[in-house]
Order: structure tokens, then C-alpha cells, then sequence
């Protein structure tokens, strides 16, 4: 008699056809999609990828992302992460990255996103929640972090706010207490990339861009 076991499947990439939609690759140097991303972005195998990145476009804000079925799930967070669990910082989900972006560092010249990316933390992330789709699909992500910068317990809590229409809905950053919190501001006490070491001024001064103002 022959037992037959069942292997469990794969859950299926999510696809980036919103992130492609959006962007002129022959005009942005934004990653496509299309490379390996194992031989971008360096983890372990069986680690899950996060990186944040300060995003200086229309206006400044922090790109907040977390690997999942083979992309980056991505959050704008305009006041950036807080190691002090009293605050609630606004995180508006937007489309899935490609996991080549968790590398990416640089000026987009025009179109959309248009301004320079830091690549201001990586590290991993697991979560602590059971299911991750489960728990998007609830509003309540509970996960740690293993950065440069950003460490420990964390949890995104989905509002009933939306942003930009349907497509971004409003979350929330909150840091857990444990012995990773405090009241420091990290973003201020720590602005350079993790990549080159730079800050946003440096970035452009070395491509040769002039600093723009923008509204913030």
C-alpha cells in the first residue's frame, strides 16, 4: 500500500503589476522586478527581509517595507518609525516593491516618486503573528525587527482612514515596550544610509544634483 502525502503549496507571489504600472524604467533608476533578488539583497535562507527607506519626493517621508511572498510590502510613513511606544506614527500602505529594492539607494530625476532615496535601515524581520495573511487580512501585524536601527516588538494596526484613494489605506507604526524603546529620536540621531553612509544632502551632492525644495 502506498501512502500518499500531501506536500503543501507554496503560497503564490504577489504581483507587482501596480508598482510596474506606475513607472517608466527607462526614465527612473528603480529596480523592475526583473533580477534575482537572492543576489541583491542579503539575508540568510529562510530570513524575511525589511528595510526603511527616507523618501524625499513631493514630500519627505519613510518607506517602510516587509518581505512576503517574494515582494516588499510597503507603508509610507511621513513622521518615520518611533522607538517610543507612546507614539502612533501614520503608515498609509501603498503598492508591493519588487525585493531588489530593498537595495536600492539613489535620485529618481522625474515622474512618479520623483526625489532621492536613502537606504536608512535593513536588517530581518519575524513575524509574531501566525498567519502573515491572516493577520493583514484582521488590520493587526505583530512582528520583530533585527536592524541597524530598528529592533525588537512591533505592531501595524489598520485605522478606517484612507489616503490618495482605495488603494492606500491607513495604518498605524506602534513600537512595543521592551528593551529596545525609548524616547530618542532615532531619525535624528541617525539620518545616514546603512549603504553608503551618506546623508540625503550627500546623496545629491554626489550625482551632481542641485538640492529642491520641497513642500513640506
Amino acid at each position: 500500500m502506498t501512502i500518499q502525502r500531501k506536500v503543501a503549496k507554496r503560497p503564490p507571489k504577489r504581483s507587482l503589476a501596480t508598482y510596474k504600472a506606475k513607472r517608466d524604467f527607462n526614465q527612473s533608476p528603480e529596480p523592475s522586478g526583473k533580477k534575482d533578488a537572492a543576489n541583491v539583497v542579503t539575508r540568510k535562507p529562510g530570513d524575511r527581509f525589511f528595510c526603511v527607506q527616507e523618501h524625499d519626493a513631493s514630500r519627505l517621508h519613510y518607506d517602510f517595507r516587509l518581505e512576503h511572498r517574494g515582494v516588499l510590502l510597503s507603508w509610507a510613513v511621513p513622521k518615520g518609525p518611533s522607538l517610543n511606544p507612546k507614539d502612533k506614527r501614520l503608515a498609509m500602505q501603498v503598492e508591493d516593491h519588487p525585493l531588489e529594492y530593498g537595495d536600492f539607494e539613489g535620485i529618481i530625476p522625474s515622474g512618479y516618486g520623483a526625489g532621492t532615496v536613502l537606504l536608512w535601515d535593513r536588517g530581518t524581520w519575524e513575524p509574531e503573528s501566525d498567519d502573515v495573511d491572516v493577520a493583514m487580512k484582521n488590520g493587526e501585524l505583530k512582528f520583530s525587527l533585527a536592524g541597524t536601527k530598528l529592533k525588537g516588538s512591533w505592531v501595524l494596526v489598520r485605522t478606517h482612514g484612507k489616503f490618495g484613494g482605495a488603494n492606500k489605506e491607513s495604518w498605524l507604526l506602534i513600537k512595543h515596550r521592551d528593551d529596545w524603546a525609548g524616547a530618542v529620536d532615532v531619525t535624528k540621531i541617525a539620518p545616514q544610509s546603512v549603504k553608503s553612509f551618506k546623508t540625503l544632502v550627500e546623496i545629491e551632492t554626489a550625482k551632481g544634483v542641485e538640492k529642491w525644495k520641497s513642500n513640506r
